[in-house]
């Protein structure tokens, strides 16, 4: 695994001096001195192949280098050892090391000195000490030529100690320049990063020990200040009742690397301060401390706020939810008593009355409708919902909901149509839920399928879950409206269809599958109509095969509705099939 290393924003890279370089020029002034002394030498008319070899051994490195531009460690090593070998030489072949070019045994010393690297420098050293002590070991062994006298050794004894002294000196002057140029650094970085922390708006400080502030920087909070916190310790500026617990902390941090806590100041206990700390080394931890008092405060207050309104709508639940009986019982009375004047029990009514105990009726029933829906999720808000969970055959509760919404689907001019198997479909659960869900679904379809359109209710079990489908051709969900859906008192559509609900027949109908441990899903598409699913885990048995006789084919109608009035299912669709045809 590779990692990719980004810059320091700080550190910049060290560059070389512009202009004049020093180990650049010392190297072209050796070369220069060797040139002299060779024509020197040529009007001396004294020197031997020795001596020649010796200035050439002497060239050699310095043009190595001057040619050489890489400055890897390899390169440098190897240029090092060059150095050793061409000065030992030079003075091998003058006399060893009393002879005129001794001071050429130090030239590897000269040329790492202006490397001014301290790694390279011992290097040179060594390599110095070592073509030193062969020069010696020649001498003394007597295979070192002759050394040269007269003017030309002091012209070879000259050359030697001019150039390997330059060299150190120029060492010397680029060591000054480099440390200079890191000294220059160095002070623009601890400015930089003074006024950094000194512009921070919070405080960072030094602890050492359990509470010994050493240093402080930026802006200390409102009720802390610098002098106490030097003086006094960091406990010192913490009010007395907050002093131990941050003492804990101090230990906390040193034994854990880490700890956090709010307190109040000394000299604002109204306010609160906030104390992050991390130790970097052994008895050592740096920290910053800032006032929090503000966001503790909106935090308070979002609680509180959101305290209230949990309050509030609990209570409102639990109203709705006792009001069950006063909300009901008015509504079934005006239900009742307009039912004895729509059937004309106590005598005639002339047609204006009997229009008006209809729409008083239809009214009625309209209302109760709306206040079981608020009340039943009052009571799931409320958590007082109880299911009745009982065994029955979910197809009954489908039918009777599909026979109580056939007036509404006949006024409608929408085809509702029920898709059911034929053998029993065996359930553990509430059967008013259950009618609750087949009503609320097949409502709502209704209202946004237009005239013309059909509306299917499909019940089917597999693997212990009993699933329930209705399926419209109507106008559709649009995306953001299918986004909102199944939120209390949240509706889709036009004005028209939110005039006839009050948003919560989704809402319940999801409510109650969860009850049941189920769920529900809604799939549409905009003119293309709407399915809803409710999952429920509550099938007690897999399908059974079931032979129905032709008698029994057809449930036995209800006594208001004459069987001569129940439109016989298509031949197409099969014995499973119920089937209601607008009028």
């Amino acid at each position: 695994m590779e990692f990719e290393t980004l810059p320091d924003p700080i550190r910049r890279p060290a560059a070389r001096p512009p202009g004049f370089d020093p180990a650049h020029a010392w190297r072209l002034g050796w070369l220069a001195a060797i040139c002299l002394a060779a024509a020197a030498t040529l009007f001396t008319d004294a020197g031997g192949w020795p001596v020649w070899a010796a200035l050439g051994s002497g060239a050699v490195p310095a043009l190595t280098s001057l040619l050489v531009t890489r400055e890897d460690e390899r390169s440098q090593s190897i240029l090092l050892v060059l150095w050793a070998v061409g000065g030992a030489l030079a003075a091998v072949l003058t006399g060893g090391v009393s002879g005129a070019m001794a001071a050429w045994c130090l030239a590897p010393v000269a040329a790492a000195s202006i490397l001014n690297q301290p790694r390279r420098l011992a290097e040179g050293a060594a390599l110095a000490l070592i073509g030193g002590c062969v020069a010696a070991l020649t001498q003394l062994s007597g295979l070192a030529p002759p050394e040269p006298t007269g003017p030309l050794g002091f012209v070879l004894g000259f050359l030697a100690l001019v150039t390997t002294g330059l060299g150190l000196a120029a060492g010397l002057l680029i060591g000054r320049r480099r440390q200079g140029a890191r000294d220059d650094r160095y002070a623009s970085e601890i400015m930089g990063l003074e006024t950094l922390l000194d512009g921070l708006p919070h405080l960072a400080i030094a602890i050492k020990g359990q509470g010994q502030v050493t240093a402080v920087r930026g802006a200390p909070p409102r009720g802390v200040t610098t002098v106490d916190l030097v003086n006094r310790g960091l406990t010192g500026a913490a009010a007395p009742g907050d002093r131990q617990r941050l003492t804990a902390a101090v230990a906390q941090a040193h034994r854990e690397g880490s700890a956090s806590l709010t307190f109040n100041p000394a000299l604002g206990v109204e306010r609160i301060v906030a104390l992050d700390m991390a130790r970097v080394a052994p008895n050592q931890l740096v920290g910053v401390l800032r006032d929090v008092t503000v966001d503790r405060n909106r935090e308070t207050a979002l609680d509180q706020a959101r305290a209230d309104a949990e309050a509030l709508a609990s209570g409102r639940a639990r109203f709705l939810a006792n009001m069950s009986h006063e909300l009901r019982t008015p509504l079934n009375a005006i239900m009742g008593f307009s039912d004895i004047m729509r059937a004309r029990m106590f005598g005639p009514l002339s047609d204006r009355y009997a229009e008006y105990a209809e729409l008083i009726h239809e009214s009625g029933g309209h209302l109760l409708d709306l206040i079981n829906d608020v009340l039943d999720m009052s009571k799931i808000e409320a958590e007082r919902f109880e299911l009745q969970r009982g065994v029955f055959d979910a197809r009954e509760a489908v039918q009777a909901a599909m026979r109580l919404l056939r007036v509404q689907a006949d006024g409608a001019g929408v085809q509702l149509r029920g898709v059911l198997p034929p053998a029993e479909l065996e359930v553990d659960a509430d059967r008013r839920a259950l009618k609750q869900i087949v009503l609320n679904l097949v409502s709502n379809a209704l209202k946004f399928t237009p005239r013309g359109g059909q509306v299917t209710v499909t019940a089917h079990g597999y693997d212990g879950v009993l699933e329930i489908i209705v399926a419209d051709t109507g106008v559709g969900i649009s995306p953001e409206d299918l986004e909102r859906l199944g939120r209390p008192y949240e509706q889709a559509g036009g004005a028209e269809q939110r005039a006839r609900g009050t948003g919560l027949g989704l809402s319940l109908v999801r409510a109650f599958a969860k009850l049941h441990g189920g769920d529900m899903t809604i799939e549409s598409r905009l003119g293309a109509g709407t399915s809803v699913s409710v999952r429920l885990p509550v099938l007690l048995a897999p399908l059974k095969s079931v032979t129905v006789k032709a008698s029994e084919s057809q449930p036995e109608a209800p006594a208001e509705t004459p069987a001569a009035e129940e439109p016989p299912p298509p031949a197409a669709l099969g014995d499973n099939v119920i089937a209601f045809a607008p009028r």
